[in-house]
């Protein structure tokens, strides 16, 4: 019988030292260039629904749960980009009541 046991529950995360040059992994994205991504599909399903209410508007099109659609997801997905920018801001406020 072996002595190793398997650990249980939540494992902490710890930070990989740096990687080597070649390496097969993807590079990891910085948050700026992640939340800069996030903006931009956003204001492309912005963009998206108002092209599908303008169609339905002028009759070039007639499936409405189509345009429905189109609309909800930018709701949604404006609604998730205030989300986390109310916690980026919460964290700053926070950040800003410190005492150093």
């Amino acid at each position: 019988m072996s002595d190793f046991i398997l650990p249980v529950g939540p494992q902490p995360i710890r930070p990989e030292g740096p990687k080597a040059p070649g390496s097969s992994e993807a590079p990891e994205k910085a948050f700026k260039d992640v939340l800069a991504e996030s903006i931009e599909k956003v204001n492309a399903l912005q963009k998206e629904a108002d092209s599908a209410q303008a169609a339905l508007a002028t009759g070039k099109t007639d499936n409405v749960a189509e345009v429905f659609t189109a609309v909800r997801k930018a709701e949604l997905a404006f609604e998730t980009l205030m989300q986390i920018r109310n916690k980026l801001m919460d964290a700053y406020d926070e950040i800003q009541r410190m005492r150093i």
